[in-house]
């Protein structure tokens, strides 16, 4: 039973209907988006932008996400079988997907990202993803940052009412009709001196990102 239900889970048709039944399901939220203006200015003028946020946070983003698709924006996402759902759900909103993480097919998703960002100069990265742990970013963004000179934009996401998983992320999802509120700090441009250790930067973001994650 449980093989049967995994194979279904992972089919196209249900693929579809998870697609749609997030856009329906988010579409109830009573969405407010704060500071986006200041960092798509800046993408329109050609300044590569990477937007940053924890695992955490994603799903209430998904919907608002589509509206980026004209901007070619890159994602990298897991091998994982979960994330083959989360890529197939990305993908179906316009966005690319390079795929690989820090135990599977990393450098060559690393790599792949980087020449997306480079061509196109929209992308987005889970900090603390796909396992964790909770709160702790992972190098890879800097290495993103300082190879193609793209300004990080934080965003952040709270909700009135939502439930939390009990899980490594306390994933977060808002509950039908509530109030939620898409956050996007300033941009913040990565760059450090000749003698600047590299941990030294992402321990800088790191700080930065901690007071916008749920406990």
């Amino acid at each position: 039973m449980i093989k049967q239900l995994k194979f279904i889970i992972y089919t196209r048709p249900f693929i579809c209907f998870l697609y749609y039944f997030i856009r329906l399901y988010t579409a109830t939220f009573r969405l407010k988006i704060e500071n986006e203006k200041s960092w798509q200015s800046m993408l329109n003028g050609n300044q590569p932008v990477i937007l940053v946020t924890w695992h955490q946070q994603f799903f209430s983003a998904i919907r608002h996400f589509k509206k980026y698709a004209r901007y070619n924006p890159g994602l990298m996402i897991s091998r994982s079988r979960d994330g083959d759902l989360i890529s197939a759900v990305a993908r179906r909103s316009g966005w690319r997907t390079p795929r690989g993480s820090s135990s599977k097919g990393g450098k060559e998703a690393m790599a792949a990202m980087i020449v997306h960002l480079n061509t196109y100069g929209f992308g987005a990265h889970i900090l603390d993803g796909p396992t964790g742990p909770m709160g702790k970013v992972k190098p890879g963004i800097i290495k993103m940052a300082l190879q193609t000179n793209a300004l990080l934009v934080p965003f952040f996401i709270d909700s009135h009412q939502a439930w939390f998983f009990n899980s490594w992320d306390r994933f977060m999802i808002p509950k039908p009709f509530a109030k939620v509120r898409l956050r996007f700090l300033d941009p913040i441009h990565i760059y450090g001196e000749k003698n600047e250790d590299f941990d030294v930067l992402r321990e800088r973001l790191e700080t930065l990102m901690l007071p916008g994650l749920h406990p």
